[in-house]
């Protein structure tokens, strides 16, 4: 028998199937009520941030998160690792530490052999294993698509928390994995080429630059996923106040990123990205597909940090809001 092929069962994958931002906002326009005061609630649904964080005893902020996906890999054990990485990275992004999980899981039953739906579960637990989390249940659902992620909760400090409406002007911008793994993984997905670079980025923990980054006094972060970095980026400078400019050229990506790319593995979410953003992107004379690599929809990528982290490229700096051009927010040089 041929190996099962699980990308070939989801029309997108990872988080590049993830509702566009645009349309998502709309969605989701009315539908938070702001905290009453001296409410507990320290980070809500307001400018979308990586996680929602409220005030619990003993001086702590509990965190909450959930993500999920579809296959952006063929080996469900990768893929297990990968979602379990990515849905505890809004813990990291957000400065906090995981402290328990639960299992997502829609699975074909009538497509696909429960052996592998016991692999992605054992990928998963052993990334919280590595992690230092444990992962306590879950809930499961026979449905078309295969589908998993993880429930994470985590606490923090509520002086240190880094939010996405916390930036200022005049930082550097630091990235601390590389961009690519969208053109990659969508490769992956036509040919069943798979990249060791990308799929060893995505099960990498952001829990040492989170903690690094709080050490360094970081206010300000969000972690780079389906909506690229120009998304992400143009989210948190609309949150803050501020404007960013992106050095195009420091800007680092994964092996073969460009090579996919200029063979046309462009995921759809990674154009939508660059639609959402355009209205407020000024890019003169950057060539069209550097700005799609820079939208790439990324699957468990790195932290965007407005500060130095030690070791990861500075890609860009922040400054004061209008001064970039009317509506312009993020700027590509």
């Amino acid at each position: 028998m041929e190996p099962v092929r699980l990308t070939q069962y989801a029309r997108g994958g990872g988080c590049a199937c993830k509702i566009p931002a645009g349309e998502l906002e709309q969605i989701v326009a009315g539908l938070h009520v702001a905290a009453p005061p001296g409410s507990d609630v320290l980070v809500g649904l307001d400018d979308g941030d990586d996680a929602a964080a409220v005030r619990i005893e003993g001086g702590r902020a509990a965190l909450s998160t959930a993500d999920f996906f579809t296959p952006v890999v063929d080996d469900p054990y990768d893929w297990g690792r990968i979602a379990a990485a990515n849905a505890v990275s809004d813990i990291y992004a957000m400065g906090g530490d995981p402290v328990m999980a639960i299992n997502l899981v829609a699975w074909p039953r009538e497509l696909l052999p429960t052996d592998l739906l016991r692999e992605v579960l054992r990928g998963g637990l052993d990334v919280a294993t590595e992690a230092g989390f444990p992962v306590l249940g879950g809930h499961s659902i026979d449905a078309p698509e295969p589908i998993y992620g993880m429930a994470v909760t985590g606490t923090a400090d509520p002086e240190r928390l880094m939010r996405n409406d916390a930036a200022e002007a005049g930082l550097p911008i630091s990235l601390t994995k590389p961009l690519g793994v969208g053109v990659l993984n969508n490769r992956h997905k036509a040919t069943g080429e798979r990249s060791e670079e990308a799929i060893a980025s995505m099960v990498t923990l952001n829990r040492d630059a989170s903690r690094a980054a709080v050490a360094a006094g970081i206010r300000a972060a969000t972690d780079v996923t389906g909506f690229g970095l120009l998304g992400h980026l143009y989210k948190m400078t609309r949150a803050s106040g501020v404007a960013a400019r992106v050095d195009a050229a420091a800007v680092p990506y994964v092996a073969g990123a460009r090579e996919a790319l200029a063979a046309g593995h462009v995921p759809g979410g990674s154009r939508r990205n660059l639609d959402w953003v355009r209205p407020h992107l000024a890019a003169d004379g950057i060539a069209e597909d550097e700005l799609i690599l820079l939208a790439d929809a990324q699957t468990s990528g790195g932290l965007l940090v407005v500060g130095e982290v030690p070791g990861a490229p500075v890609v860009g700096e922040t400054v004061a809001a209008g001064s970039l051009g009317d509506g312009v927010l993020v700027q590509v040089v």
